[in-house]
């Protein structure tokens, strides 16, 4: 752990939404809020109302979008230590290189210039998965009102990674912690097919495996209210029903099936498109990048 949590700025909503999240989540943590502006030379700016001008450089417009952010933080807490910082280059770029040096990464679900339809901008998809560390997505606005954490889990070590990350944050924000364990029939399977009901031997050999990688994360966060919830359907449905009752959902990168050189798995790419809350996309730090 490094104290330190980073987010990108660009003056957009879901942008604002993510320095607000960020800026609480440090406060939450005792952790340093870094803003990060990354100009790419060959664009230029796009101003937004009450931020930019139209005859502000990249720069101006740069670090008036800090400035913004940054009183956007203080806004919400006083009680952090907060830089502000101006970067040129390919922006998943630049925030992965910061990435490495944070404890976690937060980004707008979409920027500046993005389609208003989209759930999710080609930064946060770059950056989920590729980063160093774990991932937040965040659309705007900020709602926390729940006191609950999801998180998915399927045996895999990404999974284990999500679980460890989702029981931490769960004790520090004091929130309860939903563990969801979604699998599915194979195929070719005749209870796939909707043909028998799916066996109760099965799906209890499911939950007893589900337990069973709970039980130490349980016995590490003993204070930790934990509610299991294994179910027979879509993880990417369950996932995203559960977090519109949730302030935070985790997902590790991949999950178990995944091929190996695939640094996003479908479901959490199915989930950071349809979740209503924030997203955390996690991965071990040991991952090639």
């Amino acid at each position: 752990m490094t104290g330190l949590i980073v987010v990108g700025a660009d003056g957009s909503a879901p942008a604002m939404a993510a320095v607000q999240w960020a800026a609480e989540d440090a406060a939450r943590s005792g952790a340093a809020l870094r803003i990060v502006y990354v100009r790419e030379p060959w664009k230029a700016p796009v101003p937004l109302s009450g931020i930019g001008e139209e005859n502000d450089s990249a720069d101006e417009y740069g670090y008036r979008v800090l400035a913004a952010a940054a009183q956007r933080a203080w806004d919400h807490t006083s009680d952090i230590k907060i830089t502000t910082a101006l970067a040129t280059g390919a922006v998943v770029e630049r925030l992965k290189s910061e990435s490495e040096r944070a404890d976690v990464l937060v980004v707008g679900s979409r920027g500046v210039g993005g389609f208003a339809g989209l759930a999710l901008g080609s930064v946060g998809l770059g950056l989920a998965g590729h980063a160093a560390g774990p991932v937040v997505i965040v659309r705007a606005p900020v709602r926390t009102a729940h006191g609950v954490i999801v998180v998915g889990f399927d045996g895999s070590e990404h999974s284990q990674v999500a679980l460890e990350y989702a029981f931490a944050r769960a004790r520090q924000r004091g929130s309860r912690l939903r563990a969801v364990c979604a699998w599915q029939m194979p195929i070719l399977s005749p209870y796939a097919l909707g043909y028998s009901p799916v066996p109760g031997g099965v799906f209890a050999d499911k939950a007893e495996t589900a337990r069973r990688l709970l039980a130490p994360y349980r016995e590490r966060y003993p204070d930790v209210v934990v509610e299991e919830s294994i179910v027979c359907d879509h993880p990417v449905r369950i996932l995203s029903d559960a977090s519109r009752q949730a302030d935070l959902v985790v997902v590790g990168s991949r999950g178990l099936g995944g091929f190996s050189s695939a640094v996003l798995g479908s479901v959490s790419h199915g989930v950071l498109h349809r979740a209503h809350c924030p997203v955390a996309v996690v991965r071990p730090r040991s991952d090639e990048r």
